[in-house]
């Protein structure tokens, strides 16, 4: 399947196209266009729009909190995993103001500026960071478990 969003990724906007890849679309083709022009290349290619205003797959508000897009796939494709709704706290964290952010929420948001900044572009800052989201999923699910904590939070 195609999937379409607006160019000059960040933390949503490389979450999306990684939890697509691992849970929902075995293989995925991610489109990164201006922003106006998403809702038009999602009906022309017959693609799917994400983390663009006129998406379905877009932030949303739900018992007063607020929630990314991330936590948009996650509820449409009914994605059950615990880690994996544990992860979306930290994406939502990075990815929004919320009162409630993870501390790692800081250190992926972080990250994710400085992928932006060395990839040459959407598709190398998606390739560079899939890993990075798959070690962030990894840690989730040990600490998941008891079996990983910060070390900084041990002092």
């Amino acid at each position: 399947m195609k999937w379409v969003t607006r160019e000059k990724a960040k933390v949503d906007r490389i979450a999306c196209p990684w939890v697509i890849s691992r849970f929902v679309d075995k293989e995925p083709v991610f489109l990164f266009v201006p922003k106006e022009k998403v809702l038009e290349v999602a009906k022309s290619q017959n693609a799917i729009p994400f983390d663009s205003p006129g998406a379905e797959l877009f932030h949303y508000e739900e018992n007063g909190k607020e929630y990314v897009s991330f936590d948009s796939v996650i509820k449409k494709y009914k994605l059950k995993d615990p880690a994996l709704l544990e992860f979306a706290k930290i994406v939502r964290g990075a990815d929004a103001n919320i009162p409630d952010a993870p501390s790692e929420s800081a250190g992926l948001e972080a990250a994710a500026l400085g992928f932006r900044e060395i990839a040459k572009d959407d598709h190398e800052n998606m390739k560079l960071q899939f890993p990075f989201y798959d070690a962030m999923y990894a840690y989730v699910k040990k600490r998941m478990e008891g079996k990983a904590t910060l070390e900084h939070a041990k002092k």
